[in-house]
């Protein structure tokens, strides 16, 4: 599954064009900064393997997991899916909050 991945003011979007599913039939989960997408594209055809000239299209399940560069708030994702098939993830950015440690002598 080919994924586009770039930031937009205060989010990360990853997008993915996604035929043949609905979005009720992916599953998208977020591990730490790992996004994994999973789903399964049915086939709802009784075509027999001898009866096929070409295949190229995949037909079953399919996951994708990226690595983003910070840790996620699975709380705050949101996920659409046009009309188009294209699915857009948007994963705003965490604020870091720099911890300072005093070390004294001792």
């Amino acid at each position: 599954m080919a994924v586009d991945i770039y930031e937009q003011d205060d989010y990360y979007i990853i997008k993915a064009p996604i035929a043949g599913v609905r979005l009720s039939d992916l599953d998208i989960e977020v591990n730490e900064n790992v996004v994994t997408i999973r789903g399964n594209r049915k086939q709802v055809d009784a075509i027999g393997a001898s009866q096929y000239y070409l295949q190229e299209c995949y037909w079953g399940p399919f996951s994708r997991s990226v690595t983003l560069p910070c840790t996620i708030d699975p709380k705050k994702v949101k996920a659409t899916f046009n009309k188009d098939c294209v699915l857009k993830i948007l994963i705003p950015k965490v604020d870091e909050k720099i911890k300072i440690v005093r070390i004294q002598e001792g």
